[in-house]
């Protein structure tokens, strides 16, 4: 175990974070690096990322960026590789990114299915892959993957979303239980979430839906707080699973 990883506190740890370049991926990226992380920010947007970095470094802290579409494994590959070239480690990975085109099933928006295995599922799986053999090698290492309310509960519209999280949860369950002692694993489940995934359903109705119900909507930076709450527990503690939703209603989607 290193020096670092044991203790708790996330200042002088390492994170790379998927989805970066807006919602809770920007704002736990922030935060951590104002709490003294060093940053490595990945999402396909290059001119936010661009600008993330530039404001982190302003504020005094440390962040880099690799241009990443977690669909593809030599992306996220490259994100993991882009710590280890700029601060020699990693300690923490953030899979975040993911899409909400919901729609009813009988739409048959089978390509928006796709896109929803291929960002919420595959993109986590590439995450723990690229991560994984440097965390062996260090001893040490925190898997976060970012699932849902929807991985708890199904809503009309929303069966194949609600299926890919319902799958984060499980890898990470079971990550969880092979890992043992020798990693930590968190999922993070939000609840409505202040963030850019309802621009992502192409059917008017359901976006109209979803926009309003999205009125009480809780703010990205406490999901970031969550996240940090998980990193900076002393090496015996793993926050396994973490359900942050708003005070004012009992949401199944985020």
């Amino acid at each position: 175990m290193s020096d670092i990883q044991g203790k708790a506190g996330v200042s002088g740890k390492v994170v790379v974070v998927t989805g970066a370049s807006g919602g809770i991926g920007e704002a736990t990226a922030r935060y951590l690096a104002r709490n003294g992380a060093s940053i490595v920010a990945g999402a396909r947007r290059a001119e936010q990322l661009e600008t993330l970095v530039a404001e982190i470094r302003a504020e005094g802290g440390h962040a880099e960026y690799v241009v990443t579409d977690v669909t593809r494994r030599e992306d996220v590959e490259a994100l993991t590789e882009r710590a280890i070239s700029a601060y020699g480690r990693l300690d923490v990975i953030v899979n975040n990114a993911g899409v909400m085109p919901l729609s009813p099933l009988e739409q048959l928006k089978v390509a928006e299915w796709d896109q929803m295995i291929d960002v919420n599922i595959k993109g986590t799986l590439h995450g723990i892959a690229a991560a994984f053999p440097h965390f062996k090698r260090q001893g040490t290492g925190h898997f976060i993957n970012v699932a849902s309310t929807a991985a708890y509960a199904v809503m009309p519209t929303a069966a194949v979303y609600c299926a890919t999280k319902f799958a984060v949860r499980a890898i990470s369950e079971g990550l969880r239980q092979e890992v043992g002692s020798a990693f930590k694993v968190t999922v993070v489940s939000p609840g409505v979430t202040e963030s850019s995934l309802s621009h992502t359903i192409s059917d008017a109705e359901v976006r109209k839906n979803i926009d309003a119900f999205r009125s009480i909507a809780i703010p990205a930076d406490a999901i970031a707080r969550a996240i940090l709450f998980a990193i900076e527990q002393s090496y015996e503690v793993d926050v396994s699973e973490m359900v942050v939703r708003p005070t004012a209603g009992t949401d199944a989607v985020a």
